[in-house]
């Protein structure tokens, strides 16, 4: 009997597989620990953008088969969320709008051309917006950090804290509105 028994609990565990496999985790919301960003796309290189939330910025991850360029990547944010984003209650301050005209990165600086003023998004408050384009390019591992231009000069752009900034910024200028997800 006992020997049985033994036998049978040898045979309730997981069987080895030949091959690996990905396994997909189910979805959440989970009570317990941290949520996890938003997957909607299926491809090995991570596409970080950044989108709003209840007046704070919410980062998403979605996969791609080739890494986008940093012009590519802006489009996307332009472009809007996608439709489980959207449901999901994410929206965008730039949609729109021709707010980003240029974007070029050079050592490991992205400077973003301005053509329309920010506050033209519809939204009273351009740090929303400005924190969206920091917070995505700087998830590029070619940009650590973002400054801005109008017609070829440096153009002051709000930060989390309400300062103006004509300097370069960075992710860490919008942490205190990040939200966790």
């Amino acid at each position: 009997m006992v020997v049985a028994g033994v036998l049978a609990l040898a045979g309730c565990g997981v069987s080895a597989e030949r091959v690996p496999r990905e396994v997909t985790p189910p979805q959440g919301p989970f009570p317990v620990g941290s949520p996890a960003p938003v997957t909607t796309e299926s491809g090995t290189v991570l596409q970080r953008l950044c989108y709003v939330r209840d007046d704070t910025l919410v980062v998403v991850n979605r996969r791609g088969r080739i890494p986008p360029t940093a012009r590519e990547q802006i489009k996307l944010l332009l472009d809007g969320p996608v439709k489980t984003e959207r449901d999901d209650g994410l929206t965008s301050t730039l949609t729109g709008v021709n707010v980003v005209t240029d974007v070029r990165v050079t050592g490991g600086e992205a400077t973003v051309a301005v053509g329309e003023r920010l506050d033209g998004t519809g939204r009273n408050d351009e740090v929303l917006a400005v924190g969206q384009i920091v917070c995505t390019l700087t998830s590029r591992d070619d940009v650590d950090r973002v400054t801005f231009v109008q017609g070829g000069q440096r153009l002051g752009v709000p930060r989390a804290d309400g300062s103006l900034s004509t300097g370069p910024l960075t992710a860490d200028d919008y942490t205190a509105m990040i939200s966790p997800r």
